[in-house]
Protein backbone atom coordinates (compact mmCIF):
# COMPACT_ATOMS: atom_id res chain seq x y z
CA UNK A 1 0.00 0.00 0.00
CA UNK A 2 1.44 3.54 -0.87
CA UNK A 3 1.16 6.51 1.22
CA UNK A 4 -0.21 9.74 -0.07
CA UNK A 5 1.65 12.62 1.06
CA UNK A 6 -1.45 13.64 2.98
CA UNK A 7 -1.54 10.54 4.40
CA UNK A 8 1.93 10.74 5.37
CA UNK A 9 1.49 13.69 7.68
CA UNK A 10 -1.51 12.19 9.83
CA UNK A 11 0.88 9.17 10.78
CA UNK A 12 1.84 9.62 14.36
CA UNK A 13 5.27 9.37 16.17
CA UNK A 14 5.15 5.40 16.13
CA UNK A 15 3.64 5.03 13.47
CA UNK A 16 6.44 6.65 11.26
CA UNK A 17 8.86 5.21 13.44
CA UNK A 18 7.93 1.48 12.12
CA UNK A 19 7.26 2.04 8.66
CA UNK A 20 11.06 4.10 8.88
CA UNK A 21 12.15 1.10 10.61
CA UNK A 22 10.54 -1.19 8.02
CA UNK A 23 11.93 0.33 5.18
CA UNK A 24 15.64 0.69 6.49
CA UNK A 25 15.11 -3.72 7.29
CA UNK A 26 14.21 -4.20 3.56
CA UNK A 27 16.60 -1.87 2.07
CA UNK A 28 19.30 -3.87 3.73
CA UNK A 29 17.71 -7.10 3.48
CA UNK A 30 17.76 -6.43 -0.75
CA UNK A 31 21.27 -5.32 -0.03
CA UNK A 32 22.37 -8.19 1.75
CA UNK A 33 20.31 -10.73 -0.28
CA UNK A 34 23.13 -11.87 -2.49
CA UNK A 35 24.99 -13.07 0.40
CA UNK A 36 22.11 -15.66 1.28
CA UNK A 37 21.17 -13.72 3.99
CA UNK A 38 17.42 -13.44 5.84
CA UNK A 39 17.07 -10.56 8.10
CA UNK A 40 17.27 -12.95 10.86
CA UNK A 41 20.40 -14.32 9.96
CA UNK A 42 22.26 -10.90 9.17
CA UNK A 43 20.96 -9.46 12.42
CA UNK A 44 21.81 -12.45 14.49
CA UNK A 45 25.91 -12.27 13.29
CA UNK A 46 25.72 -8.35 13.16
CA UNK A 47 24.88 -8.10 17.17
CA UNK A 48 26.84 -10.87 17.66
CA UNK A 49 29.57 -9.27 16.57
CA UNK A 50 28.86 -6.03 18.21
CA UNK A 51 28.16 -7.69 21.60
CA UNK A 52 31.00 -10.19 21.79
CA UNK A 53 31.80 -13.44 20.12
CA UNK A 54 31.10 -16.05 22.60
CA UNK A 55 28.31 -14.70 23.98
CA UNK A 56 25.46 -16.93 25.08
CA UNK A 57 22.62 -17.28 23.28
CA UNK A 58 20.61 -16.04 26.44
CA UNK A 59 22.46 -13.11 25.70
CA UNK A 60 22.72 -12.87 22.40
CA UNK A 61 18.64 -13.10 22.20
CA UNK A 62 18.41 -10.39 24.77
CA UNK A 63 20.24 -7.92 22.77
CA UNK A 64 18.34 -9.02 19.71
CA UNK A 65 15.32 -8.88 21.94
CA UNK A 66 13.87 -11.42 21.07
CA UNK A 67 12.92 -14.87 22.37
CA UNK A 68 15.63 -17.84 23.05
CA UNK A 69 13.56 -20.23 21.16
CA UNK A 70 13.15 -17.73 18.31
CA UNK A 71 16.81 -17.39 18.20
CA UNK A 72 17.30 -21.04 18.53
CA UNK A 73 16.13 -21.74 14.78
CA UNK A 74 18.56 -19.13 13.26
CA UNK A 75 21.63 -20.45 14.83
CA UNK A 76 20.70 -23.61 13.60
CA UNK A 77 20.50 -21.91 10.07
CA UNK A 78 23.41 -20.70 10.61
CA UNK A 79 25.24 -23.44 11.87
CA UNK A 80 24.20 -25.41 8.91
CA UNK A 81 25.86 -22.69 6.89
CA UNK A 82 29.25 -23.22 8.69
CA UNK A 83 28.85 -19.59 9.90
CA UNK A 84 28.48 -20.36 13.71
CA UNK A 85 29.37 -22.70 15.74
CA UNK A 86 27.87 -23.53 19.54
CA UNK A 87 29.46 -24.32 22.29
CA UNK A 88 28.96 -25.66 25.50
CA UNK A 89 29.79 -23.20 28.43
CA UNK A 90 32.85 -24.62 30.24
CA UNK A 91 30.73 -22.36 33.43
CA UNK A 92 27.45 -23.52 33.13
CA UNK A 93 26.70 -26.89 31.61
CA UNK A 94 23.41 -26.24 30.68
CA UNK A 95 24.35 -22.58 28.54
CA UNK A 96 25.70 -22.82 25.15
CA UNK A 97 28.09 -19.89 23.76
CA UNK A 98 27.93 -18.51 20.30
CA UNK A 99 30.75 -18.21 18.04
CA UNK A 100 31.69 -17.41 14.21
CA UNK A 101 33.14 -19.74 12.14
CA UNK A 102 36.15 -18.31 10.04
CA UNK A 103 33.87 -18.35 7.47
CA UNK A 104 31.46 -16.31 9.53
CA UNK A 105 33.95 -13.20 10.22
CA UNK A 106 34.80 -13.17 6.22
CA UNK A 107 30.90 -12.95 5.75
CA UNK A 108 30.90 -10.49 8.44
CA UNK A 109 33.31 -8.30 6.39
CA UNK A 110 31.46 -8.13 3.58
CA UNK A 111 27.93 -7.14 5.50
CA UNK A 112 29.58 -4.79 7.50
CA UNK A 113 30.45 -3.12 3.61
CA UNK A 114 27.26 -2.98 3.02
CA UNK A 115 25.59 -2.75 5.75
CA UNK A 116 27.58 0.85 5.91
CA UNK A 117 26.57 1.63 2.26
CA UNK A 118 22.94 1.38 3.09
CA UNK A 119 23.21 3.49 6.17
CA UNK A 120 25.42 6.32 4.35
CA UNK A 121 22.54 6.03 1.15
CA UNK A 122 19.66 6.20 3.37
CA UNK A 123 21.13 8.82 5.85
CA UNK A 124 22.45 10.89 3.12
CA UNK A 125 21.58 14.71 3.05
CA UNK A 126 20.79 14.95 7.14
CA UNK A 127 23.12 16.87 9.28
CA UNK A 128 25.17 15.79 12.05
CA UNK A 129 23.14 17.48 14.59
CA UNK A 130 19.85 16.49 12.79
CA UNK A 131 21.28 12.93 13.47
CA UNK A 132 22.44 13.35 17.08
CA UNK A 133 19.10 15.10 17.72
CA UNK A 134 16.92 11.68 16.33
CA UNK A 135 19.00 9.53 18.62
CA UNK A 136 18.59 11.73 21.93
CA UNK A 137 14.96 11.86 21.03
CA UNK A 138 14.83 7.98 20.63
CA UNK A 139 16.90 7.63 23.71
CA UNK A 140 14.35 9.48 26.05
CA UNK A 141 11.45 7.84 24.11
CA UNK A 142 12.89 4.11 25.08
CA UNK A 143 14.05 5.98 28.57
CA UNK A 144 10.23 6.28 29.34
CA UNK A 145 8.81 3.22 27.95
CA UNK A 146 11.01 1.44 29.84
CA UNK A 147 9.98 3.02 33.05
CA UNK A 148 6.07 2.75 31.67
CA UNK A 149 6.46 -0.89 31.78
CA UNK A 150 9.13 -1.47 34.93
CA UNK A 151 5.93 0.54 36.24
CA UNK A 152 3.39 -1.40 34.78
CA UNK A 153 4.89 -4.63 36.21
CA UNK A 154 5.18 -3.61 39.64
CA UNK A 155 1.60 -2.69 39.75
CA UNK A 156 0.35 -5.85 37.75
CA UNK A 157 2.77 -8.15 40.46
CA UNK A 158 1.10 -5.99 43.28
CA UNK A 159 -2.70 -6.82 41.33
CA UNK A 160 -1.30 -10.36 41.00
CA UNK A 161 -0.14 -10.87 44.61
CA UNK A 162 -3.84 -9.32 45.90
CA UNK A 163 -5.66 -12.05 44.14
CA UNK A 164 -3.84 -15.14 46.32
Amino acid sequence: MTLSQEQLKQLSVPERLGRVARQWQSVADRELAPLGLTYPRWSAMWKLVRIGDGASQKQLAEALEIELASLMRTLTQLEQQSLVVRRVCPDDGRAKRVYLTDAGHALVKKMEAKILKVRRTLMADIADEDIETVKHVLAVISRNAHQMCSEQKKRDDKQGGDTQ
